[in-house]
């Protein structure tokens, strides 16, 4: 599986990850015809190789047909919601069409795109929307995102989905966020750095933000919300062999740093051979100490944490001080989802503080298959490993019911599915 690791040192708008994708090989008549499935008219693409700061890279804009009748180019670099004017960082379109949340969804809905392109469409669109909505007191469906839902920022969103798709779906990583000083002109006023929909959306994924001397905005809502989609860490790069790299530019020439992002197509140093075909990915560990939880309480926990979301919970005994017994109550989970789990543990347990670090895991990867016996279809979960098979588990809560069903010992059940799985 590869990485992307998104080198973000002057920050990052839609239109300049697309841009990265393109300069790494993401051809544009594919972008263009995955775009088609949206049934979104009125604007064309325009795809062109320059330099900023004497890097060269590809400079991506989306020409709106109603204000491209002359020789005119926009500025298209970093879009932002309800933006006016020129700050440098966002579409200027008068004319802009404004759509809320709901009406975007559906057009999403609406389309023949992948599913997966549909449903990070939709889930990019959605941070945006809890955040504007937690500034102007609204429900999400209710937010009007206008420049954020003009056409051009839509292919901004739902393009780097699609690039993502064409390039496989690689694993993201991202270098620390970045972000400049002073304000930014909006429909509301002028408005403080980082932008308070930008800093909402790091504030509800945990990502840390850190200033620089750069008197511009560097990162959009957009590029926010993008980040905190796919990104699954946010830290200077590790352990990585580049394959390929891109530059996505923007506009602006910057004061103290080139306006571009920088795209490194890699492998893990363990993954570079090709030795092994295994998925990745980060979690979070979560822990404490306990020494006065009941029984029943770290039932309940455990119970209820794994259906919130938790990918294991568990407790080990452990010796604390005094020499009083106590347990080691453990959360893992997914890294965006820290925060919600370490306040779970903070509210719902005696703990009055949460250790937290973040570890890679590596998996097999996974598949299902319907297994024909004579107590009936059962599924079981295959794991895969370099092509081959070395974990077989059926499911369980089916393989009880047909046991009970049949009067036999659970273990007859097993055998059976794994008898039958083909060889």
């Amino acid at each position: 599986m590869q990485t992307l690791y998104l080198d973000i040192f002057s920050g990052i708008s839609g239109d300049m990850f697309i841009a990265a994708l393109l300069d790494l090989g993401m051809e544009t008549k594919a972008l263009e015809r995955e775009l088609k499935r949206l049934k979104l008219d009125g604007y064309h693409l325009h795809v062109s190789r320059k330099q900023k700061s004497g890097i060269e890279g590809v400079k991506f804009d989306v020409h709106l047909e109603a204000e491209c009748d002359g020789d005119h180019e926009h500025e298209h670099e970093h879009e932002h919601p309800h933006a006016q004017g020129d700050h440098g960082h966002g579409h200027t379109h008068p004319h802009a069409e404004h759509r809320n949340f709901t009406q975007i969804q559906e057009l999403i809905a609406a389309s023949t795109l992948s599913e997966w392109v549909k449903e990070k469409s939709v889930a990019v669109f959605q941070r945006v929307a809890i955040a504007e909505g937690k500034i102007h007191g609204l429900p999400p469906e209710k937010v009007h995102f206008h420049e954020v839902g003009a056409v051009d920022s839509i292919v901004d969103i739902v393009g780097t989905c699609i690039g993502l798709e064409l390039l496989g779906k690689p694993r993201v990583l991202a270098g620390p966020v970045v972000e400049g000083t002073g304000f930014v002109r909006c429909a509301h006023g002028r408005m403080p750095l980082p932008a308070p929909a930008t800093l909402e959306i790091f504030s509800a994924r945990g990502i840390t933000v850190a200033q620089c001397e750069e008197p511009h905005e560097l990162v959009t809502p957009t590029g926010a919300a993008l980040l905190a989609e796919f990104a699954e860490s946010f830290a200077p790069m590790r352990d990585l062999i580049a394959r390929k790299v891109g530059y996505g530019l923007g506009t602006r020439d910057n004061k103290t740093r080139p306006n571009v992002v920088r795209a490194v197509l890699a492998d893990a140093a363990g993954e570079a051979t090709g030795e092994h075909d295994w998925e990745t990915d980060t979690i979070a560990v979560l822990e404490t100490n306990l020494d006065d939880v009941s029984g029943e309480v770290l039932g309940y926990f455990v119970e209820t944490t794994l259906a919130a979301g938790a990918l294991d919970v568990f407790h080990t005994p452990i010796q604390m001080k005094k020499n009083r017994p106590g347990v080691l109550l453990t959360v893992l989970c997914r890294a965006e989802d820290a925060d919600k789990f370490t306040v779970r543990l903070l509210r719902h347990t005696s703990a009055f503080g949460v250790r937290r670090s973040f570890t890679e895991r590596r998996k097999l990867r996974r598949e299902f298959v319907n297994v024909k016996t004579e107590f009936g279809e059962i599924p079981v979960k295959l794991g895969n490993l370099d092509g081959e098979t070395v974990q077989a588990a059926p499911e369980f809560e089916v393989c009880r019911a047909k046991a009970v069903q049949a009067g036999v010992p659970l273990r007859e059940v097993y055998e059976a599915a794994l008898r039958g799985l083909p060889r």
